[in-house]
């Protein structure tokens, strides 16, 4: 009996071991496979890191979403 008890507390530890190891697998595939001749680098200008190079466009992401307004003399806690 406590050799089944065993077998079924393993069942959950070798299927979350296998599924970890095939998401790893599939991450170092992806990366691999990316294709990007140029990696880019982080070079700091005037106070702030930028990307120079690599295979993002700036036109290809998404805008920034907009800073909501803040309220002077309300405490941050209290917006909404």
């Amino acid at each position: 009996m406590a050799g089944a008890n065993r077998a079924a507390g393993m069942v959950p530890l070798v299927g979350a071991l296998a599924t970890a190891a095939a998401l790893a697998g599939v991450a170092v595939f992806s990366a691999s496979s990316a294709g990007c001749a140029s990696p880019g680098q982080y070079v700091q200008r005037d106070g702030y890191v930028e990307l120079v190079g690599g295979c993002i466009d700036s036109h290809d992401l998404p805008p920034a979403p907009l800073a909501p307004a803040v309220h002077q003399g309300e405490p941050s806690f209290f917006q909404q």
